[in-house]
């Protein structure tokens, strides 16, 4: 008999990782690969995380602080809020599970764009509600058109701002704006992932809007800026009321000891943040600048990578440098999402992208 699984479930495609580097290299036969594929701090952790991280190798036969107190005072100190309303996760994505969960009954509506993070798509699916998809207007959120979606089934609204993959953002003013046409049985979900990356004065500050009481909850993480991609560690501030609801189905010790004691390490550095956002800012110029020369239109960026055109099939572009030792992300049709690196990095993504496309 064959297994019966939820066709909510089952319509579900499973998330394909890239291959290991090391598999690449001896798969291809590369001394040397460059990863630009998953918008990770190309300078890595803050010192201070990683000797944090030592320290607390002694007690990992102990579970982690289930709370993880001392990381929550630490961003509520930063943010101005109170430690209630700030909540953990395995990565922001976690939460973004946790909030499906707590806001959706089978058939309720989440309001999402067409391009944008494809976890929230997952996570919908999977707590059987339903995804309404609403397309991106010039690589933008169409917030006109996201208000327009919202129905008396809708619980749910995901706004990634800096939008990923197109790196694009909505202002302060478009925000105000959608959120005087939000009824309050809609939770406004800001994903501000790249929110450390941001130049543009025009961005909104939506923990003002959790300080007024608002059903919004904007999430967090330190795996972009913070260099911490491999511990898993994100966090979401909200009313003490939507994250009390989180809380009662949050797995107990859901954010690990390691993550938690270098995380708060990582809050404490702003040295290594700014140097890490000077790194963009100059790597971005640079790889405008190139990409530019090479006759493309990238879409102008608030985050850590640049969404582009190719011109031609993305993903013949995408294995074409993979075997020339650079990792890149197809997204759809001829557009690939390319992080920043570093300077060298980025200088042989753009010697490599010449060849590919002009071989002789």
């Amino acid at each position: 008999m064959p297994l019966k699984v939820h066709p909510d479930i089952a319509s579900l495609s499973p998330y394909v990782p890239g291959k290991p580097i090391e598999e690449l290299q001896r798969e291809l036969g590369l001394a040397r690969v460059i990863k630009l594929a998953s918008n990770e701090n190309p300078l890595g952790p803050s010192p201070k995380a990683l000797a944090a991280l030592s320290e607390g190798t002694a007690t990992l036969h102990r579970y982690p602080d289930g709370g993880a107190f001392r990381l929550r005072e630490a961003l509520a100190d930063r943010l101005k809020v109170t430690v209630d309303q700030v909540i953990l996760g395995n990565g922001s994505d976690e939460i973004l599970g946790l909030l499906a969960r707590a806001f959706l009954a089978p058939g309720d509506e989440a309001v999402m764009a067409d391009q944008t993070f494809v976890i929230y798509k997952m996570e919908v699916t999977a707590a059987h509600g339903k995804p309404i998809i609403v397309p991106l207007k010039q690589w933008r959120h169409n917030l006109q058109a996201m208000a327009d979606a919202i129905t008396d089934r809708t619980r749910l609204l995901f706004l990634c701002n800096p939008n990923n993959p197109t790196g694009t953002m909505v202002s302060a003013d478009e925000v105000e704006h959608l959120l005087s046409r939000v009824p309050t049985h809609v939770v406004v979900v800001f994903d501000e992932a790249y929110f450390e990356y941001v130049q543009n004065p025009q961005f909104p500050d939506s923990i003002a809007y959790v300080k007024q009481g608002r059903s919004v909850i904007v999430l967090r993480t330190f795996s972009k800026i913070y260099g911490l991609a491999g511990l898993r560690i994100g966090y979401g501030v909200a009313t003490a009321e939507i994250t009390n609801f989180l809380n009662r189905i949050r797995p107990p010790f859901n954010t690990n000891s390691l993550a938690q004691r270098a995380a708060l390490a990582a809050l404490g550095d702003d040295e290594h943040v700014a140097r890490s956002r000077a790194v963009i800012e100059a790597g971005m110029e640079q790889m405008v600048k190139g990409l530019t020369a090479l006759g493309f239109a990238p879409i102008p960026s608030e985050a850590n990578f640049v969404y582009v055109d190719v011109g031609r099939d993305g993903r013949a572009v995408f294995e074409a440098m993979l075997r020339e030792g650079v990792i890149i992300r197809h997204i759809e049709g001829r557009m690939v999402r390319v992080t920043i690196g570093l300077e060298e990095e980025n200088r042989e993504f753009l010697a490599a992208l010449k060849r590919v496309l002009h071989p002789h």
